[in-house]
């Protein structure tokens, strides 16, 4: 065994998250948010922030391995910057940097839409129930805990009595992309409004003005404030539709409402695939208990279900006298335009319960670059987390413009697309004044791989 090969390279798939990144746009819009230099030493600062993003999809954890994997991929990728180079590049994003960068990824967003709806099957809709919500575009508001291991700027307790970081996010529930997300100390509150409503307008700062005419909200519990309802209810206009779905804490007033509900108050709960479930209920609550203060139209839903083990616990008097789980739900639709059906309390609930698919959100984030945040400084933790959030947005783009027919890849964990696309080796070859990678030709996922780029590659230029 020796370790004198040439033109290996271990980890191929970083060709197609670069390569989406040209073919849409970003490279050269991160360009232009930053002086080009002269010197051969000169690192462009939208290579260096976009190989870090990659990077951190292939799986690094820190600068350090970050620097090491771009320092594999120079033969295809050309020169990679530095440790240090990336952590001056982080250290330098303040508030106006990062705002920059937002509406850099917003118009690349728009064009990336664009080509969406070309693609075979159009724009990604949503399907509940047995219903497609075309037209309408749902955000995915959701908190988690980032653990830290040491003492960093802003590490705190949080409120599951660990150390860390609390940050709060914004997802697209049709594409999966990462609209916002906000870096928080770990005691940051999980209902403060103010967080909200800034991870709120980050979120719709990132939609096409194209696709802002219906949008749906959902969030949890934690969303359930006058402030918050108070300003989505604002939000509509003339041209603009937003409906929300919150959960809601339920109290001694919302218990004996329940109680009131008669027995053919209740209507069986549906599935995710439309078919009911007889053996548990959800009613209308709206009407049946005094709330001031609330936004006029807004109603309530109630839920029960059979507790779980982990649920006995923590039942309520009423809930252990009845035996049954209750949750409640408040939103403000009526109707969706477009939706037959969209205003029966059934279809509503399964709506709401299809918001718990931003767990998977936030295990993908976790899996790229966000179990632990690599610096002491705070600001440097915050332009990680936008280069993972970039990073997030690279692998769902390749997903939907290339690998949207392959079914065992279009929602594949990030383990299993490294272990599958990404981290595939290849030997890299030149002939006839030509570059080419060679990937083994008896790997299952082979054709996939080539696929996906000549699809990138085939993609019309910006304009």
């Amino acid at each position: 065994m020796t370790a004198d090969g040439r033109g290996l390279v271990g980890h191929a798939g970083a060709v197609l998250l670069h390569r989406v990144a040209d073919r849409v746009g970003l490279t050269v819009a991160l360009q232009r948010l930053w002086p080009a230099g002269g010197s051969a030493t000169w690192r462009n600062r939208a290579h260096v922030l976009l190989g870090l993003a990659s990077a951190i999809v292939l799986g690094a954890t820190n600068l350090s391995e970050a620097e090491q994997l771009q320092a594999h991929h120079q033969a295809i990728l050309g020169p990679a910057g530095s440790d240090s180079t990336a952590h001056r590049l982080l250290a330098g994003m303040d508030e106006r940097e990062l705002g920059r960068i937002a509406r850099a990824r917003a118009r690349v967003r728009r064009h990336l839409w664009s080509l969406l709806a070309l693609r075979p099957g159009g724009f990604p809709w949503l399907a509940v129930a047995g219903k497609v919500l075309t037209g309408w575009i749902v955000i995915d508001i959701d908190a988690t805990v980032i653990l830290a291991s040491s003492k960093k700027e802003g590490a705190a307790a949080t409120f599951k009595k660990t150390f860390g970081f609390h940050p709060l996010a914004a997802w697209c529930a049709n594409t999966q992309e990462s609209l916002a997300m906000l870096l928080r100390p770990g005691n940051a509150g999980s209902n403060t409004v103010a967080d909200h409503l800034a991870v709120l307008a980050d979120a719709l700062g990132q939609i096409p003005d194209s696709s802002r005419a219906k949008i749906l909200v959902r969030v949890d519990g934690a969303g359930a404030t006058h402030e918050l309802l108070e300003h989505l209810e604002k939000l509509n206009t003339a041209r603009r539709t937003v409906r929300y779905l919150t959960g809601w804490t339920i109290t001694a007033d919302d218990e004996q409402a329940i109680a009131h509900l008669p027995e053919r108050a209740w209507d069986a709960l549906l599935e995710q695939d439309g078919t009911p479930h007889e053996s548990y209920g959800v009613a209308e609550l709206t009407g049946l208990n005094q709330r001031s203060g609330w936004p006029d139209g807004m109603r309530l839903l109630v839920r029960r279900v059979k507790p779980s083990g982990r649920q006995v616990k923590k039942l309520t008097a009423f809930e252990k006298k009845t035996g049954w789980k209750d949750s409640v739900v408040a939103t403000n639709i009526r109707h969706m335009w477009g939706i037959a059906g969209s205003h029966q309390p059934q279809w509503l609930d399964a709506l709401s319960r299809s918001h718990a698919t931003v767990e998977d959100r936030v295990r993908g984030d976790k899996a790229m670059g966000l179990r632990n945040l690599p610096s002491k400084k705070w600001q440097v933790n915050q332009g990680w987390v936008l280069a993972a959030n970039i990073g997030h947005d690279l692998d769902c783009w390749v997903r939907l413009l290339a690998l949207h027919d392959q079914d065992d890849l279009v929602r594949a964990e990030p383990d299993t697309m490294r272990y599958r696309i990404y981290h595939l080796p290849a030997r890299l070859a030149r002939h006839a004044r030509r570059r080419w990678l060679r990937i083994e030709r008896t790997w299952s996922w082979a054709h996939a791989f080539t696929l996906a780029w000549q699809r990138l590659t085939d993609l019309p230029d910006v304009t």
